[in-house]
């Protein structure tokens, strides 16, 4: 019992003390700024402004609004207002089907645990069994509505 309190208190100090430490006294080195570090997904969600944030000459993230236009990209024309809104809706589209995507899989889960809890109570298990079904055909939807968007996305440039 002693020898797993000196663990513990071993790992508490490693965890919350020395691990920050050094993390602290580690030299933190720059580099050039990329697209795609202005963009940084949040659990494989895209931010609301994918495909316009780009790095500019002093090196910080600037998202580009309409008129503007967008480095390394073919086209030379300016973007238009139109093009910067369906950008932006798309995009918000895209984080509310990858919520939606993960709440679905969130029920498939909780499905999976009534169904083991349910014993051999006949109503638990139908329930079990309809909350799988119905997060597994939300979950098809989803994932059909985001290929849906990122072919829009695609056809918009």
């Amino acid at each position: 019992m002693k020898n797993m309190k000196k663990l513990f208190a071993v790992f508490v100090f490693a965890a919350f003390i020395a691990a920050p430490a050094v993390t602290l006294a580690a030299p933190q080195t720059t580099s050039a700024l990329s697209a795609a570090d202005c963009e940084k997904d949040i659990l494989g969600i895209h931010p609301w402004f994918h495909g316009l944030a780009y790095p500019d000459a002093s090196g910080a993230c600037v998202i580009a609004g309409p008129g503007q236009t967008l480095p390394g990209t073919a086209n030379a024309n300016a973007l238009t207002v139109e093009g910067f809104v369906w950008r932006i809706a798309l995009n918000v589209i895209g984080i509310g089907l990858g919520v939606v995507g993960y709440i679905a899989f969130f029920f498939i889960l909780y499905g999976g645990f009534q169904f083991l809890t349910g014993g051999s109570n006949a109503s638990q298990i139908e329930k079990a069994r309809k909350t799988i079904l119905n997060s597994v055909v939300g979950l098809v939807i989803a994932l059909s509505a985001v290929a849906v968007v990122n072919l829009a996305f695609g056809i918009l440039g």
